[in-house]
């Protein structure tokens, strides 16, 4: 299935108290991530979600960020991580995706988190405005649907 083959996304309905969401944003293009970060907002804000904002560098500090958090002051249900790397001339492409998209599922699976993964890989930039758009299908908001679902998954099992 295409991203254009799948349902807009919607924000998913919680029982309990409202979840509170760290929105963790790698700007290094900052037109695609503010598009990103305006769906993921949209869907949390839906789902009646409280949430907080923090920037990071880049796409490769995205699950040490995720990483901090957890063992921060601040208590987060869920995480929602958005970023875009874009392919150049060289393998760091390769090294920077793996990397980033590996963290943030061993971050979520070493601390059994609720990861919305909104990081984009793509050869062109026009190719992420397209999944950053608030008339398509942005993959922030896709990213805090994941969240929420997985948030609701967690609170179903017990875990929270």
């Amino acid at each position: 299935m295409s991203t254009a083959d799948a349902p807009p996304a919607k924000a998913p309905k919680l029982d309990g108290p409202p979840p509170h969401v760290l929105i963790v944003r790698a700007p290094y293009y900052p037109k695609v991530v503010d598009g990103l970060s305006d769906g993921a907002v949209r869907i949390l804000t839906e789902a009646g979600a409280r949430f907080e904002v923090l920037d990071v560098a880049g796409a490769m500090e995205l699950a040490a960020a995720v990483r901090l958090a957890v063992h921060g002051r601040r208590r987060f249900d869920g995480y929602v991580a958005l970023g875009c790397v874009v392919k150049g001339g060289t393998d760091h492409y390769e090294h920077v995706c793996r990397e980033a998209m590996s963290g943030l599922t061993a971050v979520a699976l070493q601390f059994g988190l609720c990861v919305g993964n909104g990081l984009l890989t793509v050869d062109k930039v026009e190719q992420a405005l397209a999944r950053a758009s608030a008339d398509g299908f942005n993959k922030g908001a896709e990213a805090a649907v994941a969240a929420l679902l997985q948030i609701r998954a967690a609170r179903w099992l017990g875990e929270r």
